[in-house]
Order: structure tokens, then sequence, then C-alpha cells
């Protein structure tokens, strides 16, 4: 099983690992538009306005620019861990047993508009650039990684569970994943797509993927996982369940 979590904008300071190194990570057919994508960033960063712009960065995130011009000189760790937020909180990857963390290497990666998916262990720096940033004189970053990134992730000879959403699934659909929506149930019924929670909820569905002892092959298998651990589930399609949640 492979399950494919989005990145976060937010990332941690840091790392004990060699500068990044394009050879190591996995997918490495990808690196090619790695390479084109890290060095037009680190050139962006040369010019602070420009940088601002393309990014979408206020005033008090000149930082991020900084993380940029030093992609290929700064320390690097594990991707698991360099992304932060609300989903990665619920991962909580830190709190999961040794034979936890060996299952999340082999079955979480993380998708990037950057790197484009990298693995859960794969060594990386802190960086700026979202799926939906304009880089000058480049396509868009879907234009950038179409079909290269679905490509390599159709390749996977595994069951997949897609994660992303927005802008970041668009940068490489996979065929036959499994896609997950979290909704909030009201009383009455009727129910709504979760904006707040959704990352969380995705991150407890992570969580659980990586601990359980099963080898999820298919829907009905993810759903039976998610439901002995406590969460609500139902299944839409082959392709697609829903995570529900009280209001």
């Amino acid at each position: 099983m492979l399950v494919i979590l989005p990145p976060s904008e937010t990332k941690s300071d840091g790392g004990r690992g060699a500068p990044l190194d394009l050879d190591t990570l996995s997918f490495t057919e990808l690196n090619p538009i790695r390479k084109r994508l890290g060095e037009a960033i680190v050139e962006l960063a040369t010019d602070l306005d420009a940088s601002r712009a393309a990014l979408g960065l206020g005033v008090t995130q000149l930082a991020e620019i900084d993380r940029n011009a030093d992609l290929w000189l700064a320390p690097t760790r594990p991707a698991v861990e360099r992304y932060t937020g609300v989903l990665y909180d619920a991962l909580d990857h830190a709190s999961l047993t040794r034979a936890a963390k060996s299952k999340a290497a082999d079955r979480l990666a993380i998708g990037s508009a950057l790197f484009g998916v990298v693995r859960a262990g794969d060594m990386i720096p802190a960086y700026r650039l979202s799926g939906g940033s304009k880089l000058p004189a480049m396509p868009t970053l879907t234009s950038v990684w179409k079909p290269e990134l679905s490509d390599a992730l159709d390749a996977v000879d595994d069951f997949v569970v897609d994660l992303r959403s927005g802008a970041y699934l668009q940068l490489g659909p996979v065929r036959g994943a499994v896609t997950a929506t979290v909704m909030t149930e009201q009383p009455d019924g009727t129910r709504k797509v979760v904006s707040h929670f959704n990352k969380h909820h995705k991150g407890l569905v992570a969580r659980e993927l990586v601990r359980t002892r099963r080898n999820v092959r298919d829907v009905n298998g993810l759903a039976a996982v998610l439901t002995d651990a406590g969460q609500r589930v139902e299944i839409v399609r082959d392709d697609q369940i829903v995570v529900l949640t009280e209001a």
C-alpha cells in the first residue's frame, strides 16, 4: 500500500542530513524536473519582490526566500519530519512505535510542488513553493509536472490511497487510486465538506494506515481498517471513501 499525503506550507527548520542530493530521492525519473524547478527558485530568490509575487509571500515571510536561496546548501531531514502543521500533528510520526515508523517509511509518500512526490524517509531541505505558485517564464506547475508525475505514480505496483486534494492532486492524478473526502454530518442528517478539520482527519487516516498489520489491497480493506479504529467511513465508489465527523 502507498499512501500519498499532501505537503504543508509550514516546514521545520534545520536538520542533520547532508545537503540535497536529488539522486538519493525516490522516483529518480522525476529528477530532471526537480532540478529545473530547484534552479528556478534559487534564481528567483535573488529578487525579493519577484519572489514575494510568485510565491504569494507577505512582508513577514522573507525568511522563506532565504530558504529557497539555500536550497542546495541547507541541511536536510526526512520528509515526514520536514513538513509540519495540522495533518502532520495528527499523524504524530514521533510517537509511532519502531515497527510503525518502519511501515511509515515503506507506505507513506508526500506530494510536493518542488519534488513531485517523495517518500517519508527521503532527505529534503526546507523550501517554499506551493502547488498554485507561478514561476516567472515558466508554465503552470500542473503543466510542468504532467504527465511525468502521473506516469511515475501509475508505475507503483501497489494499492494507492491518495489523500492529496486541490492543486496538489492536479499535479499528478493517480489512475485507480482511492481518494478520501472528509464530511461533517449535521444533526438533521445533511452533510457538508469539512474545511478546517480536513487535514486533521486525513492525518488520522494516515496514522491508522501505518499502524495496521493488515495488508490493505482494496477500498474494502481500507474501510475496514478505519472502521476498526473508530472512524465512520462510507464507500462511495471503488475509488472513493467518505470519512464522516459529527458537527
